[in-house]
């Protein structure tokens, strides 16, 4: 049965159990793709404010409260009251915590494995305690992970199995499909690279109840804020000391107030390559052209094509396993795999030959113009005592 589910979440706690650090002020308001405005404030002394969320589809349900005099983030309290249904969760292969997923906590996740050079496949089974109509899942990943290469959505309508969404590439965290009714869902992921999910949430569109979104925070005389949501990744914010928000009275309700785009939105791309982090083939180390001859979904620079432990952005010898990276002659080029000596001297074996009887010859020739000038130095100085005499 749906549970009735008031959801509280505090600035300070919210990304508590993350290993996040915590981001400048300047990437945290790139991290965010919309903002409202909050100005003109009808208060002379500190005052709890409430502004709705709408009930728009929102990716990630987390939010920044920016004092644009302080030019600081304050902490906040948010409430979501709705009806979500009861979620059971197995995989194939089994993971553990696979109930994380399904948590509400975007600091917890579930990692899949990979297996070396090969493409790793994870079976989703989702069911609910009463059906569900949706016509979307959100597969949020953490922070610098990239998205599965394909994905199947299949559900249990009216007792038969159904394909809802057929294989296909996936580009975005969010897929949308026609509104289907399910209490029986099964996701199937293909994935090149280490997954790992905070949550999956599907869009919940037979509510019978009033939904609501309250953001609330403590707000300054004097002061206009920037409240800044739906990010592309995690944001652990540095804020100050909370207030006790949630139990506060006497709230002001601002009234509601349009998201915009922010203009400052910049993708997560951890490598600087150019291609986003959940799009990029290598996540960890930058590789714009995206190559992957054996198509694993992987790209060459992070695979291991040798099996010796070394990737091959980093190993010496990407065809032949050398886990010591030995390299004699320090050309780059590991001995595993070097077909030309680049020491000169072991390239031609006779040049040390050559270089030593070349240092006789110089030797003998010195020796020769030495013994000439002690010579005519001698048969002078004779010359010298006969005239003297």
């Amino acid at each position: 049965m749906k549970t009735h589910i008031i959801i509280p979440s505090i600035a300070l706690f919210v990304f508590a159990a993350t290993a996040h650090a915590a981001v400048t002020n300047l990437e945290a308001q790139s991290s965010f793709r919309k903002y409202k405005e909050i100005d003109s404030l009808s208060i002379t002394v500190p005052t709890v404010v409430d502004i709705t969320i709408e009930n728009s589809f929102i990716e990630r349900l987390n939010f920044g409260v920016f004092n644009n005099e302080t030019e600081t983030f304050e902490p906040y309290y948010f409430k979501e009251t709705s009806e979500k249904p009861t979620y059971i969760i197995e995989t194939i292969p089994k993971v553990s915590n696979s109930s994380r997923m399904v948590d509400g906590n975007m600091g917890t996740y579930s990692d899949f494995i990979l297996s070396e050079n090969r493409q790793g496949t994870a079976q989703i089974n989702i069911s609910s305690d009463e059906p569900i109509t949706s016509s979307s899942l959100s597969v949020l990943l953490d922070n610098h992970v990239a998205l599965p290469t394909y994905i199947e959505i299949r559900a249990i309508v009216n007792g038969q199995d159904r394909i809802i969404v057929a294989k296909k590439k996936m580009h975005q965290q969010t897929i949308f499909f026609p509104k289907i009714t399910s209490d029986s869902w099964a996701v199937v992921l293909t994935y090149g690279q280490p997954l790992r999910i905070n949550e999956l949430r599907f869009s919940l569109e037979d509510v019978s109840t009033e939904q609501s979104r309250i953001l609330r925070f403590l707000a300054q005389p004097d002061s206009s804020y920037r409240i800044y949501l739906n990010p592309d990744r995690i944001v652990k914010l540095s804020v100050g000391e909370s207030a006790n928000l949630s139990s506060a009275k006497d709230v002001m309700a601002l009234p509601e107030s349009p998201s915009m785009e922010n203009p400052n939105f910049v993708i997560a791309d951890i490598d600087q390559d150019g291609m986003p982090d959940i799009n990029d083939n290598c996540v960890s180390i930058a590789n714009s052209d995206q190559i992957d001859e054996n198509q694993n979904g992987r790209g060459d620079v992070c695979d291991d094509f040798d099996l010796d432990g070394v990737i091959n952005s980093k190993d010496n010898c990407i065809g032949n396993p050398n886990r010591r990276q030995k390299d004699e002659d320090g050309d780059g080029i590991g001995d595993a795999c070097d077909d030309e000596e680049s020491r000169i001297t072991e390239k031609y074996a006779w040049l040390p030959w050559v270089g030593m009887g070349g240092a006789g010859g110089v030797l003998l020739i010195l020796f020769v113009f030495t013994a000439r000038s002690t010579f005519n130095s001698s048969k002078k100085e004779k010359v010298s005592q006969e005239k003297s005499n």
